[in-house]
């Protein structure tokens, strides 16, 4: 059997192929384009590569158009963790050389030796790929949507702290576009305490408020002509330039954001696990769509539920050692699936009767908060394991029996 490695950079790849007994048969240099992809395909073809039985590939790396070319048909592409590959480096010398060539080697002896530990990438459709790049998007520009407002509301601490109180009644406070707007028009104290009811009716308007605005104006109007310290004349000036700047790419945080959201919804409601995942309490759109892009719709990627809950890092991992044993949370996880576990089973409480009694008993055995989340996650997440694989829906007398059923 012949096995590959692929030693990835920005400008060119190192490829090494390699026998059962170790010996380098081939090695090459290709481009990152697509001669260089086609280069390696035909190096594989000349050692045996068919559509039937393709060589297997060890690769640090698992996105990319390398990636997306290698992946046609039934090959198995293995993405190893650069930090896996450095340690299998250090059996081949004691010197601590390294090169480029020589890491593709350590790549294929990898597969070689190990091929059975390690796991190639999942077959997900390209729908589920697709729903994987939006969720992810949108949940960075969410990420990004908030840091960007806590700058500003930094700001606003300096010399506007009136702007703060008028919007703190506010749901996403300054993320909503009433906010945005009565600072675009007002970003000084002095500028909004001149601000009149009609000018503030106008802004709640071009914001689209439809309801309450005679009230709201009048509220912000008293709010912006209080009592409060100020700074300087120039210096608030400054600020009030300086948040009109943040306020720009806020907007655009805001605009990014809502777009792939509504992207995602549209992409992830034609996916057909989609039922399934919305069934469950506590699970919208938003968070459905990211726990599908981390889990894939490969049916095989998981042995049992045990690997996915592994995989969520909800299960507890064991450090035994002599008389050493400990239980504790797993630190090596999907991350974006982990931090989706937690708003899950968050959610889930005010939906679920069975979660919401689940989590108490957890707190009354002397857990903690988020050990009792994770606990419940944990659960609810291999319940979706046997959900997806049976097609079933969610069925809360079955998820959580309640104790008369469980006794009969």
């Amino acid at each position: 059997m012949i096995y590959c490695g692929i030693d990835w950079a920005e400008k060119h790849h190192d490829v090494a192929l390699v026998d059962d007994t170790g010996q380098l048969l081939a090695k090459r240099r290709i481009s990152d384009d697509a001669v260089g992809y086609q280069l390696l395909l035909d190096l594989l073809a000349e050692y045996g590569d068919t559509e039937e039985a393709p060589i297997p590939i060890a690769i640090e790396t698992s996105r990319g158009l390398l990636v997306a070319a290698l992946r046609q048909g039934k090959r198995k592409v293995f993405a190893v963790n650069p930090m896996a590959a450095a340690r299998y480096r250090d059996r081949h010398g004691v010197s601590r050389k390294k090169s480029d060539p020589g890491d593709a080697l350590v790549l294929a002896n990898i597969l070689r030796t190990d091929m059975p530990v390690h796991r190639p990438l999942p077959d997900d459709t390209d729908l589920a790929r697709a729903i994987a790049v939006l969720a992810r998007a949108q949940q960075d520009a969410t990420w990004n949507r908030q840091q960007i407002a806590n700058q500003l509301r930094s700001l606003l601490r300096e010399y506007y702290p009136a702007a703060l109180d008028a919007f703190a009644g506010w749901q996403n406070g300054l993320c909503r576009p009433e906010a945005r707007e009565l600072l675009k028009v007002a970003p000084t104290p002095a500028q909004a305490a001149r601000l009149t009811r009609a000018q503030l009716r106008s802004a709640l308007k071009r914001a689209g408020r439809s309801r309450g605005i005679e009230a709201e104006a009048e509220r912000l109007r008293d709010i912006f002509r209080g009592d409060y310290a100020s700074q300087p004349r120039l210096v608030e000036e400054a600020l009030g330039k300086q948040a009109l700047a943040l306020l720009r790419q806020l907007e655009a945080a805001c605009l990014a954001a809502d777009e792939l959201t509504e992207a995602v919804e549209a992409s992830f409601l034609q996916h057909r696990d989609a039922e399934v995942i919305l069934s469950f309490p506590g699970l919208g759109v938003q968070l459905g769509a990211r726990v599908l892009a981390e889990i894939g719709d490969d049916r095989q990627r998981f042995a049992d539920s045990r690997g996915m809950k592994a995989y969520a890092g909800s299960a507890p991992v064991t450090r035994a050692s002599g008389k050493k044993h400990h239980v504790g949370r797993r630190m090596v996880k999907n991350d974006r699936l982990n931090h989706a576990g937690y708003l899950w089973a968050f959610s889930a409480l005010r939906s679920s009767p069975g979660a919401d009694a689940h989590y108490r008993r957890r707190r009354e055995r002397g857990d903690w908060h988020a050990a009792a989340q994770r606990h419940l996650f944990n659960r609810m997440i291999g319940q979706l394991y046997h959900c997806l694989q049976t097609g079933e829906l969610f069925d809360e007398h079955i998820a959580f029996p309640s104790q008369l059923a469980a006794a009969a």
